[in-house]
């Protein structure tokens, strides 16, 4: 038996062949960013193809549909998420949210070229999206994201920090919210910082040294990304609360 629910939905979608990258809490999990999150997030290749692949695997899973938009390519395509709810003894009540279009993230075949594989010790390969990538995703108007960006980058720094990459490098100074790693990056690799700074001007006042300044600069650019994410959602929001409308006026007809 699947040792837990999680892993029933994952080695479910690995069984059904589907292309897809867990992302949200429980991505965050595996990153050593979070302990505990019950809902399964991925982003899915949305062809035909797959989404027949991910059709099965739901049917698997005894996986309804829980919510608007309904489970339709039209709609996954405009950045709306479909949410599912399983009644499958083993993995019974676990949520999955479907999403394959998100603000600011690359197309799906750049996230699966540079996604991450794991397995874990009963077998079940699990296709995560990259750690960049994640940080991407998690930008968005909700309080509960930003203090996990930053435990996500902060995770990684002190994994890697004694001898990172160029990459590992330029991702934190790309992506970083904690000013003393920032200010110890700007000391230890001034060069890459030079670089990076024309694309994160803020870094500059890292070079300084002027610790409180960074932290409204993080703050500053806290609320840019924010605020991109409201005006992003305000057009889907409409769509889903007429679709809410419509379904309630279609309930009313047939009560």
């Amino acid at each position: 038996m699947t040792p837990n629910p999680i892993l029933k939905v994952l080695s479910t979608l690995g069984l059904h062949r589907v292309r897809y990258l867990l992302m949200g809490g429980q991505a965050c999990v595996l990153y050593g960013a979070a302990e505990f999150s019950r809902d399964t997030d991925i982003a899915i290749a949305a062809d035909p193809e797959n989404l027949g692949r991910l059709s099965r695997a739901l049917a698997a899973l005894q996986a309804d549909c829980i919510a608007v938009p309904p489970f339709e390519a039209d709609y996954l395509a405009r950045g709306h998420a479909v949410h599912f709810r399983c009644r499958h003894p083993e993995a019974h009540r676990i949520r999955i949210d479907v999403m394959s279009v998100m603000r600011g993230v690359a197309p799906f075949e750049e996230l699966w070229q540079r996604r991450t594989t794991l397995e874990d010790p009963f077998g079940t390969r699990i296709e995560m999206m990259a750690l960049p990538d994640l940080v991407h995703a998690k930008k968005t108007q909700r309080d509960k994201d930003w203090p996990m960006i930053r435990r996500l980058i902060e995770a990684n720094f002190v994994e890697h920090s004694t001898n990172p990459t160029p990459e590992q490098i330029d991702f934190w100074l790309r992506e970083s919210r904690t000013p003393a790693i920032l200010l110890g990056l700007a000391e230890r690799y001034p060069d890459r910082l030079a670089v990076v700074a024309e694309d994160r001007p803020l870094l500059r006042l890292a070079v300084i040294g002027d610790e409180p300044a960074l932290t409204h600069g993080l703050e500053s650019e806290e609320k840019q990304q924010r605020d991109g994410d409201r005006d992003y959602w305000v057009p889907l929001r409409a769509e889903l609360e007429k679709l809410r409308r419509e379904k309630r006026e279609i309930g009313e007809q047939d009560a």
